[in-house]
């Protein structure tokens, strides 16, 4: 119990930062254990498998014995959400721009890319009236949001009983995973061990240039729009809380490359930071969905690297269509490892590239997807917290109520 108790003392991020650096020097020191990696697919196993329930039943029960309050905050965060994330193609294609880059292309990989966004389009509305048990078990988020509202919709005329229930189990779903986020220091060792004992930077030699431009494009978004965008909405010095979601959520995301997987760390930091639990329950599951800046400058750099290649010319109309598609299709992103990455051929077809050759660059993408896909991840997952507490104190700004982060 005493080294329990001491185990719980230290500051998780400290915890964290000593999972790496042991992770590290595992992997220089023994490099052949692989056991020790287990530790990293145990704990994303984990948060992937308790993630689905925890968003269906705290949905459910925020909805059930909500007041009315989400509905003042939620139209605020969805239209941060989706700004962000056409921003960030601009960006992304201003730096093209600026920095153009060309690419070695690589044979083909396998694998189903839409054509077009009329098929993201229907494969969204596919996913949100899936059965909400199979929506569970797959973790398709639209598919638990879509129901866990339904039901908590029709669940507000229930009996207080029925919604204590619905709390209790809540609750419970939460000390699960708050027990499985204590663990992280031991997952993250396994994730750093994995990483560095199977992954060399000499890989990343020849695409240099090109992970420069989408994680200078990535941290741009993170650290200049996105804090800029919170200062407009709550009128104050925005980078405390952004550098604290960086350190809190941010980090966890870069590890685990999954944003549906850090749902549950960025739960535990809204509560952290005092925020309406009716709110962030719905909005975080959402943000993990939506909320993709980091997936749309993967998107818009990958597809004008193949465009500058092929020495193609961008006239600025083309571009920002360019932008809004990539914002749109980006919101179709998978929440999983190299999401972004399949949905690069419909973007060349804007262009009139043929698929051959934007699955060609889909495959360089998954080359330098060990950096490339965990700064995104990192960038998505840490900004649907951020947003999630921009778009409640400005609630409480206006009921003059004091903000601390």
């Amino acid at each position: 119990m005493k080294i329990i108790k001491a185990y719980n003392s230290v500051s998780l991020v400290l915890k964290i930062v000593i999972g790496m650096v042991i992770g590290t020097v595992l992997a220089l020191v023994v490099p052949k254990a692989s056991a020790i990696g287990i530790f990293g697919n145990l704990f994303v196993g984990a948060l992937k498998g308790i993630a689905p329930l925890l968003v269906f039943v705290l949905v459910i029960s925020a909805l059930a014995q909500s007041k009315g309050k989400i509905g003042k905050q939620f139209g605020t965060v969805v239209i941060l959400y989706l700004v962000s994330t056409f921003l960030a193609a601009v960006v992304a294609v201003l730096a093209s721009y600026l920095f153009p880059v060309t690419i070695t292309l690589t044979d083909a990989v396998s694998g189903s890319a839409p054509d077009s966004f009329v098929a993201i389009f229907t494969g969204l509305l596919s996913n949100m009236v899936a059965n909400p048990i199979g929506a569970i078990v797959s973790a398709n988020y639209l598919g638990v949001l879509f129901w866990a509202i339904v039901l908590g919709t029709m669940l507000k005329g229930a009996s207080e009983s029925s919604k204590k229930l619905l709390s209790d189990v809540s609750d419970a779903a939460t000390k699960a995973v708050s027990f499985v986020i204590s663990l992280a220091p031991f997952g993250i060792m396994g994730l750093v061990f994995s990483a560095v004992s199977t992954s060399g930077l000499a890989i990343f030699t020849e695409y240099g240039r090109l992970l420069l431009i989408l994680v200078g494009c990535m941290l741009f978004a993170a650290l200049v729009v996105n804090p800029v965008m919170a200062f407009i909405v709550i009128r104050r010095n925005p980078f405390p809380l952004v550098f604290r979601c960086l350190k809190e959520s941010g980090v966890t995301a870069f590890f685990t490359r999954s944003s549906a997987a850090n749902i549950p760390v960025n739960m535990s930091l809204c509560e952290s930071l005092g925020l309406d639990r009716e709110f962030y329950s719905v909005s975080i599951p959402l943000g993990a969905t939506v909320n993709m800046a980091g997936a749309a400058v993967t998107i818009t750099v990958m597809t004008l690297a193949a465009v500058h290649t092929l020495d193609m010319t961008v006239q600025i109309p083309v571009a920002i269509i360019l932008s809004v598609l990539a914002a749109l299709g980006a919101c179709g992103a998978s929440g999983v490892a190299g999401g972004s990455l399949l949905l690069i051929p419909m973007a060349c077809s804007l262009f009139g590239i043929s698929n051959d050759i934007a699955m060609q660059v889909v495959g360089v993408g998954f080359i330098i997807g060990v950096i490339q896909d965990s700064v995104e991840t990192a960038v998505n997952s840490s900004s649907d917290a951020l947003f999630t507490a921009v778009a409640e104190y400005r609630q409480w700004r206006k009921e003059g109520r004091e903000i601390k982060f």
